[in-house]
């Protein structure tokens, strides 16, 4: 029995069988019906005008072309996939493509796949011919596989990661400025409640990392992985610290010291295009990190807590907030449309493992919280952004990247809600002699 003569359900638009009795192509339907079992959660369409799945479904898929059933076919899974809708060749209908969560959440929870039976993989492979299997090229969009970008070094030498970091952040500041909203900060915010806005749950956030390090007028603050400065000048404004920030990304630094110069904060605060690395070795007394641990390498987390560590002075305490993996056994790698078109060489580890390194580098920590809860409604809050500028972000970036970010910020939030990943904020102290560090009994934040 070929593909084609499978029973169809009342909903399906069947193939038209050729003249002269020829093996018929498979159809967009038929390549579905291949490796999905049970009912299809969604409507699907192809160029070819065949469709399957249910008539009224509120989300639907529709294979505008032979590319993009080729991406599909070539690499199963996400990376198929986001070729595909990156390209245009894959569109989704009942979503808008800034937030396409409720699509994600509809296929993650209902949609089942199953490997096609021999029969049907060979009539698939007969029927579609060789050239439909060959991987078309990728979309500009995407990054270099893993083992072609060693032209940039090993992973996490200097270069491959200045590479890496510009591939994400060097994007567009104004495209960034539209997502983000007024804050310009990238990094999961802290709600009191569902209802405050980016902006209120950003400043809370910052709000929290200065209780959490005891921020005082006169104070010294190395914030490493500063983004565009939001901590820098926080701390600078609120608190009259003394601040210092450190970023791979040119276009970020360029984009804080302006801010930084427009707000009047030159005589406290600074940011500078610089590898954490090479970031002054003066006595700082604290010491903040807020996303920069994902783009390290889990290997690098010994010598990058050595380094933090040695830049604070005894007593000093560091701030280490970052996305983990919701458990210590989880692969640290992302997978593959993470890596090839948001954070190339990006990695998480688990809670555990991320405690164990701060101690063994010689610090002591006295605090950690897990924030999931509130990046899911971040990224809830970025999306909602996306959508309402969304035609002026195309503008700025194009459609493929835009695509791109919806796709991400979306998948990222079902993630979190999942507790597929995390977001930790662990609080260590650098003692002095005799394990003195001045850390209180109890802590002297507020929550």
């Amino acid at each position: 029995m070929s593909l084609i003569d499978r029973e169809q359900g009342a909903a399906d638009v069947p193939s038209v069988p050729p003249a002269g009795g020829r093996r018929p192509t498979p159809t967009v339907a038929d390549v579905v019906r291949a490796v999905t079992a049970g009912a299809l959660p969604v409507r699907i369409t192809g160029y070819d005008g065949s469709a399957v799945g249910p008539a009224d479904a509120g989300i639907t898929l529709d294979v505008r072309s032979e590319r993009g059933l080729s991406y599909l076919l070539t690499a199963p899974g996400d990376l198929g996939m986001a070729r595909a809708y990156v390209s245009g060749d894959l569109a989704l209908g009942g979503v808008h493509p800034g937030d396409p969560y409720e699509a994600l959440r509809l296929l993650k929870d209902e949609l089942r796949l199953r490997p096609p039976s021999l029969a049907e993989g060979l009539a698939l492979v007969r029927g579609l011919g060789r050239e439909r299997l060959m991987p078309p090229p990728p979309p500009p969009q995407e990054a270099a596989p893993r083992w072609k970008r060693v032209v940039n070094g090993l992973r996490h030498s200097r270069i491959r990661d200045s590479t890496a970091i510009s591939h994400h952040y060097d994007v567009s500041n104004a495209f960034y400025e539209l997502v983000l909203g007024p804050s310009m900060t990238y990094t999961c915010a802290v709600f009191r409640s569902p209802d405050d806005t980016l902006e209120q749950a950003q400043a809370a956030k910052y709000d929290l990392v200065a209780g959490k390090l005891a921020l005082k007028p006169g104070m010294r603050l190395l914030d490493v992985g500063c983004g565009w400065g939001g901590m820098v000048r926080h701390a600078a404004r609120e608190y009259g610290v003394k601040a210092l920030g450190v970023t791979l990304s040119r276009a970020q630094a360029q984009w804080a010291q302006a801010a930084i110069e427009r707000e009047g904060l030159s005589e406290l605060a600074e940011v500078r295009h610089l590898d954490y690395r090479d970031a002054p070795r003066e006595q700082f007394d604290v010491v903040s990190s807020i996303g920069l641990t994902e783009h390290i390498g889990v290997r690098n987390y010994p010598a990058y807590f050595r380094a933090l560590g040695g830049r604070l002075r005894p007593g000093g305490r560091l701030l280490n907030h970052c996305i983990t993996r919701a458990d210590n056994r989880a692969p640290h790698r992302s997978g593959a449309f993470i890596d090839r078109y948001v954070f190339p060489d990006g990695e998480l580890a688990g809670p555990g493992r991320l405690i164990s390194e701060i101690h063994d580098a010689g610090l002591e920590v006295h605090h950690e919280e897990n924030l999931r809860q509130h990046y899911a409604l971040t990224l809830a809050g970025w999306c909602r952004n996306l959508v309402a500028h969304w035609d002026e972000c195309v503008a700025e970036v194009g459609q493929g990247t835009a695509r791109v970010w919806g796709l991400y910020m979306a998948g990222s939030r079902l993630a979190f809600e999942r507790n597929e990943i995390q977001l930790h904020q662990v609080l260590a102290t650098r003692n002095g002699p005799r394990g003195v560090n001045g850390y209180p009994l109890r802590p002297d934040w507020s929550a």
